[in-house]
């Protein structure tokens, strides 16, 4: 079933963006949260099967047609992303910053992504918690890291791992916008949403 999981992610979020519907919209529909729709979508997490049939509720399609033309995602000896290729991600509240998808994948128990962020400057968010552990390499410009009550200054070259669970957030109080490798990596908890 796992090998479904990014497919099920990829017609959810095909649909959704053809019809012109935010994630909090589908969310609302299918009473769930934007955050675990945005997690399904990127492949991160696989719905249950009720939270699945509300999302596609959610998009008024016809379950029976939902799974037509998915794929089974079976792994292949290595995989080339090309540039142009590259997918913007949403996520809600976080004006100034921006996501490219670069790679993302289940293996088993373990879901990787990984993605460019670009954080403006003078752009700032409330703290957020994923359900990763992330790694940060900084490409480019500055960001002073939040993690908990500590802060963390980071700048082209340097690099931060840590545990999602705390509390997290980038600020770039520099005058170039910051550009940064983020790796996520998901550990199934056995919770299945």
């Amino acid at each position: 079933m796992e090998a479904y999981l990014i497919g099920i992610g990829r017609k959810l979020r095909k649909i959704r963006k053809d019809k012109k519907l935010s994630l909090s919209n589908v969310a609302g529909k299918a009473g769930v949260s934007a955050g675990l729709v945005s997690r399904i979508e990127n492949g991160r997490t696989l719905p249950s099967l009720p939270v699945l049939i509300n999302l596609v509720g959610a998009l008024e399609e016809e379950l029976s047609e939902f799974f037509l033309g998915i794929e089974r995602d079976t792994f292949q000896k290595y995989t080339v992303i090309r540039r142009e290729d590259l997918k913007e991600l949403e996520r809600e509240n976080a004006a100034g910053f921006s996501y490219q998808l670069i790679y993302n994948r289940n293996l088993l128990s373990v879901g990787l992504e990984a993605v460019i962020l670009t954080v403006q400057p003078g752009a700032s968010r409330e703290k957020t918690q994923t359900d990763a552990f992330e790694f940060k390499y900084m490409l480019s410009g500055r960001v002073t890291y939040l993690i908990d009550e500590e802060a963390v200054e980071l700048g082209p070259g340097d690099s931060l791992f840590f545990d999602g669970r705390h509390p997290h957030n980038p600020q770039n109080n520099f005058e170039e916008p910051a550009v940064m490798l983020v790796m996520y990596l998901f550990l199934d908890s056995g919770s299945g949403n």
